[in-house]
């Protein structure tokens, strides 16, 4: 994974300020790319622990179309619990009283998740996330995007359209009020001539020090569950990227980050005897050699 430290040291060296949407401010760079081999190794930070069941639990979130984050929450995985909580605490005229990342916030926000935990009403309404990625894919205006593209990778693998979207401009609005509007945003995957399956995703905007590494485990394992599907090779995760930023508030973190060698990249197994992307669940996967550094926190820009 030298490539994504060297687009690390890039944005922190070249990024220019830019302001953003939760007025954090950022380092910013637009239009770079990276390249994963997948045969040699799964891509998984070693120069910092990355949460991968986290990971595979929002991928298997994604592919059985949920939008709602009490999934999640009931598996330990708080990656989208910020969005919900502020969008309750702006419906309900608290978010003057509670300031983000303060004490007392962390406090709600624990008391908030306890209740998607247990209230079901309070779960169907506070915890839904709208029309994000598991809706899109598999439920695009009435297309099951992801079934028809397994669909013409068996059929039809010379195909140059085996493209999903998540970027659905008529629910972009819908989906910003609880949610995110997709920042990785479409996906495309390509069968070789000898039989691999490789997938490009291009992501519109990417938080390079906290959200880029799921991203690309997540659209590494995708490849993998898909390619196993399909009964193909593994090729090559090809991430694309459009504003690619350092939030201000990160910059100590990727310094830390940057100071490190990394080390071998794990290798991670699916259970052989999973047929269908929509069978797959949380053990299904194992993770092999992986000896990474010590995690190093940031806060979420919300």
């Amino acid at each position: 994974m030298q490539a994504y430290l060297d687009l690390l040291r890039d944005v922190r060296d070249n990024g220019v300020g830019k302001d953003d949407r939760t007025g954090t401010g950022t380092r910013s760079v637009f239009g770079r790319q990276l390249r994963c081999d997948l045969a040699q190794g799964f891509p998984l930070l070693t120069t910092k622990k990355v949460f991968l069941r986290g990971i595979i639990h929002e991928l298997l979130w994604f592919v059985r179309g949920d939008t709602n984050i009490r999934y999640l929450v009931e598996n330990g995985v708080g990656i989208w619990n910020e969005w919900p909580f502020q969008n309750y605490l702006n419906q309900n005229n608290l978010a003057d009283q509670y300031e983000k990342h303060t004490s007392e916030w962390q406090q709600q926000l624990d008391v908030f998740i306890e209740r998607i935990k247990t209230d079901n009403d309070f779960a169907a309404k506070w915890g839904e996330l709208g029309p994000v990625y598991g809706k899109q894919w598999r439920d695009f205006s009435g297309v099951d995007q992801l079934a028809n593209v397994l669909d013409e990778i068996k059929t039809n693998p010379s195909s140059r359209r085996l493209i999903v979207s998540a970027w659905n401009p008529a629910e972009v609005e819908e989906m910003a009020k609880a949610g995110l509007p997709p920042c990785h945003t479409l996906f495309q995957f390509y069968v070789s001539h000898d039989h691999k399956l490789s997938c490009q995703l291009y992501q519109r905007s990417a938080d390079l020090f906290l959200g880029v590494p799921f991203n690309i485990a997540s659209y590494a394992l995708l490849t993998m569950m898909v390619a196993q599907d399909c009964g193909l090779e593994l090729g090559e995760f090809v991430h694309t990227f459009g504003d690619v930023h350092i939030y201000n508030n990160h910059v100590d973190q990727v310094n830390q980050q940057l100071a490190r060698e990394p080390g071998t990249l794990p290798t991670l197994q699916l259970n052989p005897q999973v047929k269908s992307l929509f069978d797959f669940k949380i053990e299904d996967f194992e993770l092999l050699d992986y000896h990474p550094q010590g995690a190093i926190r940031a806060p979420i820009a919300v």
